[in-house]
Parts: C-alpha cells; structure tokens; sequence
C-alpha cells in the first residue's frame, strides 16, 4: 500500500511538473508516451506538441529524443535567452532533430535558422520537423569544425551513446570523409548578414576545436550564444578553451543555465 501510495505521489508530482508547461491534454499524451517507452519496442514514430513549438514535432521511440523535448520545452533550457529583441540570425549547430531551432523559431517569428547536424538519421527527422518553417530555415547534414576538413562519425560511443550523443572527428588521409565540415566564418559570410543573433551549440566536445583556431572571422560578430560544454570528451577540456578564447576575443555577460553555458553581449 506504501509503495503504491509513492507511486501515486510521484505521478502527480510529474503531471504537476508537465502540465504548466503542455497543458493538460499534451502532458497526459507525453506521460503515456514515456510510459510506453519504458515498456515496449516501439519502433512507430509519434508526434509531441508544445505551446513553445508552432508545429507539431516528430519523435522517435526509444531514442533520446524524448529526453530532448523534455530539455527543450518542458524544462525550458533555453528560456535564458527569450528576453531577446531584434533576433535575426540564429546558428544551430549540432542541431539534433530540430528541437532546439523550432524553440527559436517560434519564440523569435521573424528570425531564420541555419541548422548542422552531421548523423544521417537525426537529419532525417530534423527535415520534418522543420520543414513546416518553410524558407525560415537551411538544414546542412555536416560537423561545424575550425576549418574546412573532412569528417567522420566517431566510431567510439560517446557518454549514453544514444542519438544525441554523436560525435565526428577528422577523417585520416587515406580515408574517404563522409562528410565536409562546415566552419561558422564561411556560414555567417555566405548567410548575407553581418552578424550571428545566437550561436547555440551542442557538439559533445568538439566545441574545443572549433574555438581553437580562426575565431576571428566569426567570433567578434556573434551577439549571444548557448553552449553545452564538454570536459570528459576526446577533444579536451572544452570549458577552459572555449571560456579562455572568449574572454580574449570579446566581452560577455557569462552565466549558467542548467546544462548550458550563456554568453549574452553587453
């Protein structure tokens, strides 16, 4: 009778959790959806809705989409940044199934996304959930690196190993990349504005490189940004590089928000 009692009592906590933030109606639907997914293989894609989201968006069972809507529109990771005005420009990279980008867009109606995801499968379901924006958005399926390079997906699981967990790195010389890296320099040069609103990024470690080398072209120009940063992946301290590059290239206000490291301008 305890035990079911708890049980009771942790289910209302987490509708008390969803609800302020779905809605009735859409946080009974994502609380049966995870309750499935904690018992069955599906393998049927299902659609999630969001008042945060102007479209509904595609979400793959047992992956960790899921977890990433939660993050995105439930948890509000990105909240930090929606005191912004005048948003144009908003640079994803690592942009996963386009949770993130949809945030942006709706929250920021006149604003277009250029979103980078290098996995083939998350780029899929990223295209759909963003096609709806229409020409508010560019898709590229590469890696934002320091330079233009080849790239590979890491073969190595990183962290859960789940989808939002891909990493790439450098593909070796006698090795066929699978894709051609991107570099923030030649997206902002080639987007036709003159400066990034916001820079999110989630590159599981590979932040390190980017803002290790030919920063110049791009940096100075970036008016807020949204990192997750990475101190336990093949690339290095990401915190201490990223952290030591911007305070030498340009003044921010730096704070935490959950996961996430926000560099907002002055």
């Amino acid at each position: 009778m305890i035990k079911y009692l708890e049980k009771i009592g942790s289910l209302k906590k987490r509708m008390d959790y969803l609800i302020p933030n779905l809605g009735w109606k859409q946080a009974c639907i994502f609380k049966t959806q995870e309750f499935r997914q904690s018992l069955f293989n599906d393998t049927e894609n299902y659609v999630l809705t969001s008042k945060d989201s102007q479209f509904p968006l595609v979400c793959r069972p047992n992956t960790s989409d899921m977890e990433a809507f939660e993050q995105i529109f439930i948890q509000k990771e990105y909240s930090d940044l929606d005191d912004l005005s005048s948003v144009d420009l908003i640079i994803d990279c690592g942009a996963n199934v386009g949770y993130a980008s949809a945030y942006f867009l709706t929250r920021f109606p006149e604003c277009r996304a250029i979103c980078i995801e290098p996995d083939p499968g998350n780029f899929m379901v990223l295209e759909q959930n963003l096609a709806p924006y229409k020409d508010r958005v560019k898709s590229i399926r590469s890696g934002i690196w320091s330079h233009p390079t080849g790239l590979k997906i890491l073969e190595t699981p990183y962290r859960d190993g789940k989808a939002w967990s891909v990493q790439v790195r450098e593909s070796d010389l006698d090795e066929t990349p699978e894709m051609q890296a991107i570099d923030l320099g030649t997206l902002l040069q080639e987007s036709g504005c003159d400066k990034i609103s916001v820079l999110k990024m989630d590159i599981e470690g590979a932040e390190a490189v980017v803002f290790s080398k030919n920063y110049d072209s791009w940096l100075p120009f970036v008016d807020n940004m949204a990192i997750e940063l990475h101190d336990d992946s093949c690339f290095g301290r990401a915190s201490d590089i990223v952290l030591n590059t911007v305070n030498a290239c340009k003044p921010f206000n730096i704070s935490t928000y959950g996961d996430l490291t926000v560099f907002k301008s002055y």
